[in-house]
């Protein structure tokens, strides 16, 4: 897979990475030791926000002595697109990336930072294919101000959905069954979804989707009469009957996910010769039982759940035990400690 996010190299002077994912619910922190030929876990941490964000990030960056951080942002704020662009050079790129990009951003140009990569150059007629981020400035500053008031330096500023890809390019791209394949990336996060198309190694499309772990909650507590708080915890600590119960109870949901998820492969399939063979879930909400089973009935497609430390190894002051139950949360914390 080609390397688009600027991965972090093995380096032979060692060096730590620091990813914070802060979401609508929950903080999520992975920390990254980088050595000649290694990359190690040397912390992680998933922090409820009860409403004092201010608080929790206190804590964090005190406990692990943080000083500088890879930040992410997603949702209505922040905008990916997949575009035709006239071939160019990266820096006549760079130059006309305001006029090109206006086409594409349903945003004034003014309110937004603008970035971009090349993925293809040789397109026909004279085309190349250029990923293309916006994120809304207001936004963007609102969360830089939250954070230099803590003294932290912020590296680098990436989007979910890119983050996401990352680690998986990162954990994946060798994999023989893999190779070659079109497959697609679903983050369920706690109110909006997260969803990329890989094909050949190149991302082709992403998108958010507005259903997320929240509605699989809720849905969970209203079928058991349980309150919120209590059908989350059932995502990991039900018994057999209990999950059964908690699979059913979810279905509803499952399907106008499945079906936002079909709709976005028919107008990528529309578009392209291939189709999409398998789809890997990530995120809170995909640790709610039978979340996989279901999606691959719906879908008619293969889905299995991913490792973000597929090639990671832990620390000796890592949890093991807290990891394996909360690695699933943790893709896009690891693609933005991975980045550079």
């Amino acid at each position: 897979m080609p390397d688009f996010f600027n991965l972090k190299k093995f380096l032979s002077k060692e060096k730590v990475s620091v990813g914070l994912n802060i979401g609508v619910s929950s903080v999520k922190m992975a920390r990254l030791r980088f050595s000649k030929d290694t990359v190690e876990l040397t912390g992680f941490e998933v922090m409820e926000d009860r409403g004092d964000l201010e608080t929790l990030l206190k804590k964090l960056i005190q406990d692990y002595s943080i000083k500088r951080v890879n930040i992410s942002v997603s949702g209505q704020q922040a905008i990916t697109r997949y575009v035709e662009f006239p071939r160019m050079s990266p820096d006549e790129l760079r130059q006309s990336l305001k006029f090109e990009a206006q086409k594409h951003i349903p945003f004034p140009i003014g309110e937004v930072n603008l970035d971009a990569c090349i993925l293809r150059s040789d397109l026909p007629d004279n085309k190349m294919m250029i990923l293309l981020a916006a994120v809304k400035k207001e936004s963007l500053s609102q969360r830089l101000k939250l954070l230099y008031g803590f003294d932290l330096e912020v590296g680098v500023v990436d989007v979910d959905s890119l983050a996401l890809m990352n680690a998986f390019e990162f954990n994946y791209s060798q994999e023989e069954n893999i190779k070659d394949r079109t497959i697609a990336l679903l983050n369920i996060g706690s109110s909006t979804s997260n969803l990329n198309i890989i094909d050949g190694g190149y991302p082709s499309l992403s998108r958010d989707v507005n259903i997320g772990g929240n509605n699989l909650t809720q849905r969970a507590a209203d079928a058991l009469n349980l309150d919120f708080k209590a059908a989350e915890k059932m995502k990991t600590s039900a018994d057999k009957g209990m999950n059964e119960k908690i699979a059913v109870a979810v279905e509803p949901v499952l399907a106008k996910l499945a079906q936002e998820v079909r709709t976005s492969f028919d107008y990528y399939e529309s578009r392209t010769v291939t189709s999409v063979g398998k789809i890997f879930i990530s995120g809170g909400g995909s640790l709610f039982p039978g979340v996989s089973g279901s999606l691959s009935n719906l879908l008619g497609i293969e889905v299995s759940n991913w490792d973000p430390f597929k090639r990671i190894s832990a620390g000796p002051a890592v949890d093991h035990r807290k990891l394996r139950e909360l690695s699933g949360q943790m893709a896009v914390a690891v693609g933005l400690a991975l980045r550079e």
